[in-house]
Order: C-alpha cells, then sequence, then structure tokens
C-alpha cells in the first residue's frame, strides 16, 4: 500500500484560495490512512470553515473514486461532477492529481496528500515497512527475500559495508538492522549461503529510469478489447 500524509491545511487552502467551487475527491485505492469520502467530507468542512474566516465563501462537493490511478475508473467516476466546478483537490497518492490533469486538461487538479513511500503494514509493532523500491530487476529469490535496495540504507547490491556494528545500520544511529546480516542469518537458517556467494551484476539502471513506462503486451490488450466489445 501507498502511505500518505495529509497536508497542511494552510498549504491545501492557499492552493485553493483562487476559486469559489472545488469538487474534493477521495480515493478507495491502496491509500493508508483511507482518505475516501469520510475524509473528502471532513477536509471540506475544514477548508469551508478557513474561507469564513478569510472573509469568503467556499462551495465544495466531496466524492470519492475506486482507483484515482486508473484513467477509465477516474474518468467515469469523476467527469459527470466536474461541469460545475473551478478545480479539483484530490486525497490520493501523488499519482491521483497526475492522472487527473492528465484527464481533465481543462481544469487543474491540486493534491492534498504527501506521498511518503509504499510499504505493507506491520500489526504487532503497528508499523509500516517500506519493502520494495520497484527496481525493476527483483533480487528476491537470491537475497532470502529481503531486498538490499529498499531494505538497505545505501541500497548496496552485493553485500555490506563497514559501517554496521553488531548488526546495526550507522544510517539512523544503529537503531535499524543491517539489511545485509538480515539477508546472511536468513539464507543461513535454509543452509543456502550459496546465494549469499552468488555473483549479482551491477544494477542496471535502465530498468528504474524516471520517468517509468510500461507498455502491455499486444496479446492482453487485443483480449481487452474484444471483452469491451
Amino acid at each position: 500500500m501507498i502511505i500518505t500524509k495529509l497536508k497542511d491545511i494552510d498549504e491545501i487552502y492557499n492552493m485553493i484560495e483562487p476559486y469559489s467551487k472545488i469538487l474534493i475527491v477521495g480515493c478507495d485505492g491502496c491509500c493508508q490512512p483511507p482518505r475516501s469520502l469520510n475524509e473528502a467530507k471532513t477536509l471540506g468542512q475544514m477548508l469551508e470553515l478557513k474561507a469564513k474566516m478569510n472573509g469568503k465563501d467556499l462551495k465544495y462537493k466531496a466524492i470519492t473514486c475506486l482507483r484515482q490511478c486508473d484513467d477509465r475508473i477516474a474518468g467515469s467516476t469523476i467527469k459527470p461532477h466536474i461541469e460545475d466546478y473551478e478545480a479539483i483537490l484530490s486525497l490520493a497518492c501523488g499519482i491521483g492529481p497526475a492522472t487527473l490533469n492528465r484527464i481533465f486538461d481543462d481544469i487543474l487538479t491540486f493534491p492534498a496528500q504527501n506521498s511518503m513511500f509504499n510499504g505493507a503494514e506491520s500489526h504487532g509493532d503497528n508499523r509500516y515497512e517500506e519493502y520494495c523500491d520497484c527496481c525493476g530487476d527483483c533480487l528476491l529469490g537470491v537475497t532470502g527475500g529481503i531486498c538490499p535496495v529498499a531494505t538497505c540504507a545505501k541500497g548496496l547490491h552485493n553485500g555490506p559495508c563497514g559501517g554496521q556494528v553488531e548488526g546495526k545500520c550507522e544510517v539512523g544511529g544503529y537503531k535499524y538492522p543491517c539489511a545485509w546480516i538480515l539477508i546472511y542469518e536468513r539464507l543461513k537458517k535454509f543452509n543456502r549461503l550459496d546465494l549469499f556467494t552468488k555473483y549479482r551484476p551491477p544494477i542496471d539502471y535502465r530498468n528504474m529510469e524516471s520517468p517509468g513506462h510500461l507498455t502491455l503486451l499486444e496479446e492482453y490488450t487485443n483480449e481487452e478489447e474484444e471483452v469491451e466489445e
């Protein structure tokens, strides 16, 4: 899931201040904490109150969308509502406002959130952990399921540096475990230290280039078109 954080209310208000009618769009997708209809309504009330404090009248409508990152879902969900509004305020991760600005190029969409990272929830200690950097060349098969790119603070690809002490990484003040020590211990547990010494070629940064582009296979696209017909 993608972890997000609501922007400061003053920052959000400054973005939409020139407009008197805004559409606030929540997202039912993978953002955590959830930013759906209730959150959209609450934000609208806060902005409405702030506008009144500044002697202005703000009208808003709060809706939600299944996934703002899907252009067809977002388009069909939001299009019926935008005609009466001057701007859109998105409660999705950064992909949401980027997508909406592309779909609806005659109206500005502003972000209400900051995207922090993509991670998994650990209920035991009430934490979110980042496990994947979407590097395009997954190493989990040779590192015991622990990603050195995302887990190592330095993104080291072929083993630990000299900055670990008693299994703790120097980055962050020796609070967090060294990724490569974790990898070593896990592979040792399963008697697979042969993988630890396995040669790993340098990272192919062409798979991580930004902005990333991904084209569906032609067969998949054709099958999808047939279903739509």
